[in-house]
């Protein structure tokens, strides 16, 4: 669905009236916005979405952009997120949440952008520019549809992880990560040029990721194959060379990750 160039098209859905009104308050405050229809839950937003699929994407109740909360009965945001994606030329989606341990999930859904509650103005406007900059331009990342197979979409939002440093999202590029760590409830993920801590569990990361090339090779650990500079066979013991880091590489996963190597080196790890 596009718009004009000055004139975003907005459903705004919340099941908590307050967290709606806050949120239709700073859309209405944004120049960029032309329009916003509330949704106090999933179901009237579907049913607003199936009136503007039979508009069309120039009829009067078209959508470009769903400002989405995750938390909400029944039908929670995420999977709202999902059926969207199934449309032909479904519209944009941004979270406004409180919880930040969906966030990785959000953006494996092409999410746009993910918005911590309380909102905070600054953080809001930037949400909107970078909408308003990929309808403007008719492209940009889209729900993923439920069920949807197929290569994995083009580089985008999609692909970078958000982590809050001092209140501030940043967006990692997923292949700037060579390795991660488990921290109880939390992950430490590690580039070239530091760490970070993000609230998902490694075991989520291990299945979300295997197809980016990222794979197990300690209970505590994931490293990306293509990011391995040196395999060492010391004794009985096994470690990977990541940069300047050495690290263990459990008994039970050492043949799994041989193998996989193996295969990556002959260009046909998949």
């Amino acid at each position: 669905m596009s718009a004009s160039d000055t004139a975003l098209r907005v459903l705004a859905v919340d099941d908590e009236e307050p967290a709606l009104a806050e949120l239709l308050y700073l859309l209405g405050e944004d120049p960029r916005v032309g329009s916003v229809v509330p949704a106090a839950g999933p179901t009237q937003a579907l049913r607003m979405l199936g009136r503007a699929v039979q508009d069309g994407p120039h009829g009067a109740h078209a959508v470009d952009v769903v400002f989405l909360d995750i938390d909400m009965p029944g039908l929670n945001g995420l999977e709202l997120a999902r059926l969207i994606g199934a449309f032909a030329d479904p519209p944009l989606i941004v979270f406004v949440t409180a919880h930040d341990d969906f966030a990785v999930r959000a953006f494996d859904l092409q999410a746009v952008d993910y918005l911590l509650k309380p909102l905070r103005k600054e953080r809001f406007a930037e949400a909107v520019r970078r909408v308003a900059e990929l309808v403007r331009a008719g492209r940009g990342p889209r729900p993923a549809a439920l069920g949807a197979t197929g290569p994995d979409p083009a580089p985008a939002l999609g692909d970078h992880v958000p982590v809050e440093l001092g209140g501030v999202t940043r967006f990692v590029p997923i292949a700037d990560i060579t390795h991660v760590e488990a921290q109880g409830d939390y992950a430490r993920l590690h580039t070239q040029h530091g760490s970070h801590l993000v609230r998902v569990a490694l075991s989520t990361l291990e299945e979300q990721w295997r197809a980016r090339g990222f794979v197990r090779i300690h209970r505590s650990r994931l490293v990306a194959l293509g990011r391995i500079d040196e395999l060492r066979l010391d004794g009985g013991n096994v470690t990977v060379r990541v940069g300047d880091r050495v690290l263990a590489v459990s008994r039970r996963n050492a043949r799994e990750l041989r193998d996989l190597l193996a295969r990556h080196a002959a260009g046909r790890f998949r």
